[in-house]
């Protein structure tokens, strides 16, 4: 590009990107692959990131929707489950199939795993708060027996749900939600079933929460917010919504930058960076690339929190090394 760069601050958000449960499923994917070879099967995507998808396939990942999928010449292969959680069958038919399984769910998910199934055992109604299909709520669901857990999407659902008579009620919430929105439904849900019993802990994450607060901080008076993302990806769409809220002109959800509509984009000085928690550095990085191809740029943090949590690998793996070129695919080389 010849002539002179126009200036760009680019206000990168911390934390971003990767949280301690993804980083972990993706690792888990990685050490069994390095234990016991390829083909390793992972039941949905590991995580809701194409580029991590296909990272992973180029290792020797197969990618399956159902346990069925499996050829029986494979039953000895291990089989990983993704960190979304999955309903109590999964496991269940991964026996009766004889599979070796890696329940790679986040911690965090399978907190809120327990917190309803406690609401259950102490004779309560659950309510979930959540989106429906997603594979984390259908996990959730499936923790219970049928008939004892109600989904609630919306303030319109929290308004017009009926308790089942003589019911108490418990509620827990999808992990990855709005902070804000949710806090509409359950003043709702409180205001009309005073007796409603909250978990034993927050049920949105602390990554979700960490990622929505750094958006709120750097928004205002950005002139476009990017945010690295899978359209399927939870965490990432409600980013984009608070960064609209919070203040930014415009907010887009992009995989690569080779999705930046450069043509649309207009005259901006100031650019939100963030990336939901199952989105990779190495994007990051290739965005602020992109930009500085195009602009003269400035990057200026946005940290709101500093994240320590790590969470370990199961035991049959935790003999195997992971290195950082095993790791770099995602986290580039640094």
């Amino acid at each position: 590009m010849n002539g002179h760069k126009r200036k760009l601050t680019v206000r990168l958000c911390g934390p971003r990107g990767f949280c301690a449960g993804v980083d972990r499923a993706i690792q888990i994917v990685v050490l069994a692959l390095k234990k016991y070879g390829a083909p390793v099967y992972v039941r949905h995507e590991i995580v809701h990131n194409r580029y991590v998808v296909e990272g992973l396939q180029e290792r020797g990942a197969v990618f399956i929707e159902e346990l069925n999928e499996i050829p029986d010449t494979h039953r000895d292969r291990p089989v990983v489950f993704s960190a979304h959680g999955v309903p109590k069958s999964v496991p269940a038919d991964a026996e009766s199939r004889n599979l070796f399984y890696l329940d790679a769910t986040c911690p965090l998910v399978s907190k809120v795993h327990k917190q309803a199934m406690r609401h259950q055992r102490l004779g309560r109604h659950v309510l979930l708060i959540g989106h429906a299909g997603h594979p984390e709520v259908i996990g959730t669901m499936g923790q219970l027996p049928e008939g004892t857990v109600s989904l609630i999407e919306t303030v319109e659902d929290a308004e017009r749900f009926s308790p089942p008579e003589g019911m108490e009620l418990g509620y827990v919430t999808q992990t990855t939600l709005s902070v804000e929105d949710t806090a509409d439904i359950i003043r709702v849900l409180e205001k009309r079933l005073p007796t409603l019993r909250a978990p034993s802990a927050e049920s949105i994450c602390y990554a979700t929460t960490n990622r929505q607060e750094a958006v709120k901080e750097a928004a205002p008076g950005a002139d476009l917010f990017l945010v690295v993302g899978a359209p399927n990806s939870s965490n990432s769409r409600r980013l984009v919504e608070v960064a609209e809220r919070a203040g930014a002109r415009r907010a887009l959800l992009v995989q690569r930058a080779s999705e930046i509509p450069w043509a649309e984009i207009g005259e901006i000085a100031v650019l939100g960076l963030s990336a939901g928690a199952s989105a990779p550095e190495i994007i990051v990085d290739e965005i602020i690339d992109a930009f500085a191809e195009r602009y003269e740029v400035t990057v200026d943090l946005a940290v709101t929190a500093e994240e320590r949590e790590n969470f370990p690998v199961m035991r049959p793996l935790r003999d195997v090394e992971l290195t950082k070129s095993d790791m770099a695919f995602v986290n580039g080389v640094s």
